[in-house]
């Protein structure tokens, strides 16, 4: 069974991140240069919240607030879901279903190591069903 490290051993362990008093605007700026769909809210080391496309279209557009003169510490998702290094493919697309939830931050004792999205949850399992429908089909014909 696939792992979430498995998943960034390939994607990369690669942290977009900005801090709390960031403005929104400059977030969402970020994440269209870096072409993802959240950040990490980090306060040094320390990982405080997450700010997502959802976060700014909710929490900004429909409030009609100015993203100029928003931080991120006033719209971003306090409460984490995290996952470890070790968790399998199908414990976080469980988490992140159960939980409607598309980012899901690696950390490995209590260090921020990356970040999967379930688009990579997706395609790892896309990928492990093709090795398995591969090895099937050279089974059968072999």
């Amino acid at each position: 069974m696939k792992t979430v490290k498995d998943i960034l051993d390939s994607k990369g362990y690669e942290i977009w991140s900005v801090k709390p008093d960031a403005t929104v605007f400059e977030a969402v700026k970020l994440m269209a240069e870096r072409g993802v769909g959240s950040l990490l809210v980090m306060d040094g080391d320390k990982l405080i919240g997450i700010v997502t496309e959802r976060d700014y279209a909710r929490k900004i557009i429909l409030e009609d607030k100015s993203s100029k003169n928003t931080a991120v510490a006033d719209v971003m998702t306090r409460k984490l879901l995290c996952a470890t290094p070790d968790r399998t493919i199908d414990e976080c697309m469980a988490l992140m279903t159960d939980k409607r939830a598309r980012h899901l931050p690696v950390l490995e004792h209590k260090r921020v190591v990356g970040v999967v999205s379930i688009g990579d949850l997706v395609k790892a399992m896309l990928n492990e069903q093709q090795v398995l429908i591969d090895h099937l089909q050279h089974y059968i014909s072999g």
